[in-house]
């Protein structure tokens, strides 16, 4: 019988480590001073503080929420629940309020509120475009036109407004009284977010019970 011959034995080489999730990851070590750059994060902005806000007498605050919305009920609903804990919980009622006006709380507001400016230099023909266009949509619903802008530049708002009285304009008046309380809730948020920062920021001057504010008693 024939002899079968037998290679001899050869270690095989040891194959290269999966890579994936059974390694741990490479991170960079941390030095003083120095953070690696899969840790970084943008900047968080510091939280508005509110002591000012809810320490100052209540006319003063009264005279100042007026500017945001010149509903009495809405007004005097964020006053008497000072103190808020933050920003967030202030807007948060807020916007609670808001929900809860009434029909004549809502034209209350609506009659303190002001046709929307146009951008300084804006040509004459959109002057009459848009005063044709609030004429237009005062004779429908019988107040004046709110929207909020807060998140378009001041060149765009012309164009805004006089899309959005063109649209609305087919709604029936029940369909107008929702949208309209709901751009009056953003419009009063925006403000409000806006006059509690000037506070916070500008401690010392006051801006409450400004000049030509509403003159509203303690």
């Amino acid at each position: 019988m024939a002899r079968t011959s037998r290679s001899p034995d050869v270690a095989r080489p040891t194959p290269p480590p999966r890579r994936g999730t059974t390694l741990t990851s490479h991170r960079l070590p941390r030095l003083p001073g120095q953070v690696a750059f899969p840790e970084q994060k943008s900047a968080v902005p510091s939280p508005v503080r509110l002591d000012g806000f809810n320490s100052a007498p209540a006319g003063e605050v009264t005279r100042a929420l007026l500017t945001c919305c010149r509903s009495l009920r809405w007004v005097h609903r964020l006053a008497d629940h000072r103190p808020y804990p933050d920003l967030g919980a202030l807007l948060a009622a807020a916007d609670e309020a808001a929900y809860d006006l009434t029909p004549a709380d809502l034209a209350e507001a609506l009659a303190g509120e002001s046709l929307t400016l146009l951008p300084d230099g804006a040509y004459s023909a959109a002057h009459t475009a848009l005063s044709a266009a609030h004429a237009a949509y005062e004779s429908r619903f019988g107040h004046v036109f709110v929207i909020c802008l807060d998140e378009f530049t001041p060149g765009e708002a012309l164009d805004q407004v006089l899309v959005g009285i063109r649209s609305r304009l087919a709604n029936d008046p029940e369909e107008e009284r929702v949208v309209t309380a709901d751009e009056l809730r953003r419009l009063a948020r925006g403000r409000l977010t806006r006059l509690v920062r000037q506070f916070a920021h500008e401690r010392e001057t006051p801006i409450f019970g400004a000049r030509n504010s509403p003159n509203v008693p303690d």
